[in-house]
């Protein structure tokens, strides 16, 4: 079977990587375009202590974590030692014992049915910050060890190498959907056509433009993200845990003493590709509120990505009637590290014709205003 993946982000190379594991002939047609999300996110799998309260956002994003472990055994096992992946735990951090005893109480009923939470653990504010030194000092915390974080970019990268081990080829270029009879035969790149068994849409915000021309008008549009990188002398941070203040912003510490801040969320950017004065002032002052140890770390770059931001919180994910052929996995928003490489095995079953065991009918791509059109 021959299947033609569009979009090299975090879905598409999971995508890729699965179906050439199970021996299906794959092309990765990736554009480049500027602001991918997944090139830009510092990814954090820790649905335990999210601030979502959405029952099927959960049961993706609790499927995504869960599945990292057996993921990166099979990178391992075709060579790939370089993911930016380590369990190192997260702390959720507040000044309100209130707030800390909730958060400690739904942890722990979500690790009554999901061992892998880990250890729940209320720390004191010198506890917290033995874990992680720069933060404020008044700051409590309900400490989790079943978190992890990821680098997307490292991540992306290993599942393509891998993907091309299994004979997976790339080609850059805007691919063009070949329709006929309301099935799609394959993709037009470069001049060139590839015929396709099943075509696998995971360009991020970019698959609107990519369906539209064959009827398929989503309900996606970007949102701007600003997330700063910052390197903190010769701290040792390989171990530090994902710090989660009680509102959208994050701080992630990776190794080589980076640690990474972010990120703003900026719904009605478009594509616009800037750095702007407002979102580096957000991503920073929110990043010194928590944690004013780093005042005197070093900016080193600010990233920016564009999200998929669907109708809702939930991924687009599924199969598109009266274009046969074509499975849509988009729209992951912020959640695109905890649950991508969870979606792109869903969309691999699909292409191939398998039943899948996730109920797609919540994340169905036809649902908040996606029209098809005759």
């Amino acid at each position: 079977m021959k299947v033609v993946v569009i979009g090299s982000g975090i879905v598409g190379s999971s995508a890729a990587y699965h179906l050439s594991r199970e021996g299906a002939e794959v092309v990765i047609i990736d554009k480049a375009h500027q602001g991918q999300a997944t090139a830009a996110g510092a990814g954090i799998v820790c649905p335990w202590i999210s601030r979502v309260d959405n029952q099927d956002w959960y049961t993706i994003a609790r499927s995504g974590a869960l599945y990292y472990p057996s993921l990166i055994s099979s990178l391992k096992e075709d060579g790939e030692d370089r993911f930016g992946f380590g369990v190192v735990g997260a702390l959720a951090v507040s000044s309100s014992e209130e707030e800390l005893n909730e958060i400690e109480q739904k942890v722990h009923k979500i690790k009554s049915e999901t061992p892998e939470v880990g250890e729940i653990n209320r720390l004191t504010e010198d506890e917290a910050r033995r874990l992680f030194p720069p933060l404020r000092e008044d700051l409590k915390a309900v400490h989790v060890t079943g978190a992890a974080r990821v680098d997307g970019r490292l991540l992306r990268d290993a599942l393509q190498r891998a993907a091309q081990k299994h004979g997976a080829v790339t080609h850059v270029g805007e691919g063009e959907l070949v329709f006929q009879n309301n099935k799609v035969t394959g993709v037009k790149i470069n001049g060139d056509i590839i015929a396709a068994d099943s075509v696998i849409i995971t360009a991020g915000v970019w698959a609107k433009e990519l369906l539209a021309p064959i009827g398929v008008e989503l309900n996606l549009e970007p949102q701007r993200g600003q997330i700063a990188h910052l390197e903190i002398g010769n701290e040792d941070t390989t171990n530090w845990p994902v710090v989660l203040p009680q509102s959208s912003h994050y701080l992630v510490a990776f190794d080589n003493s980076k640690v990474v801040v972010g990120a703003t969320r900026e719904t009605g950017s478009g594509f616009d590709y800037r750095l702007t004065a407002a979102g580096v002032k957000e991503v920073l002052e929110e990043a010194l509120s928590v944690a004013p140890g780093l005042a005197e770390s070093t900016l080193k770059e600010v990233r920016i990505g564009f999200r998929p931001a669907g109708p809702d919180i939930l991924p687009l994910l599924g199969t598109v009637p009266g274009a046969d052929g074509v499975v849509i996995a988009t729209g992951l928003g912020a959640s695109g590290l905890t649950m991508g490489p969870y979606v792109g095995t869903v969309a691999a079953e699909l292409a191939l014709k398998r039943e899948t065991e996730l109920d797609l009918s919540p994340y169905d791509p036809l649902r908040g205003g996606l029209k098809v059109f005759e």
